[in-house]
């Protein structure tokens, strides 16, 4: 937990109706989120499978005070022939949206990969109109690093998204540093 009482925690059964929501539904999933319908028992076959936590990819709930505010997710991306790195998401309920739980989700989830995994390198993108994800990301320590065009399909269309990133070298000596 952290000073704003912000913590991690795996997924529990309890929580798929919310993941499910958050998924695939356009009101909870927000204008930046929602990319259409899709399979609504994906998420029960792999909380079953792996409970969320796998060698290549994981998924972690977002509360305070006991109150579920959302989830982080990563997966494991090729950077290179024999090098991979963390690609970092975050969905927030609407509720929770604008009030800095986001930024410490991230931060936490940053800290989290690199203090189990070997992984150098934890990126995330937002798409280019999404403002209040760009401020979010750079307060928890993010580094811009430019722009993807055409990089991802929304509602019809080509979306430009902004490529964040942290390395672990911007941790510092000391971790909690970020």
């Amino acid at each position: 937990m952290t000073e704003t009482g912000v913590a991690l925690r795996p997924v529990s059964e309890d929580d798929l109706p919310m993941l499910e929501a958050l998924t695939n539904d356009p009101r909870a999933a927000g204008p930046f989120e929602w990319h259409g319908w899709h399979d609504p028992h994906f998420l029960r076959r792999r909380w079953a499978e792996t409970g969320m936590l796998a060698a290549d990819n994981g998924m972690l709930m977002i509360e305070l005070g006991g109150q579920r505010l959302g989830f982080v997710s990563w997966h494991k991306t090729r950077t290179g022939s024999t090098s991979y790195c963390w690609n970092a998401g975050l969905v927030l309920i609407p509720e929770a949206r604008g009030h800095g739980y986001g930024t410490e989700a991230q931060r936490l989830l940053v800290r989290y990969l690199f203090a189990h995994t070997q992984m150098n390198r934890v990126e995330a993108s937002t798409e280019a109109g999404n403002l209040a994800e760009q401020r979010s990301l750079t307060k928890a320590g993010f580094t811009r690093e430019g722009v993807l065009r055409g990089y991802g399909f929304r509602d019809g269309a080509w979306r430009d998204h902004i490529l964040y990133s942290v390395v672990r070298s911007d941790l510092g000596p000391d971790p909690e540093h970020l």
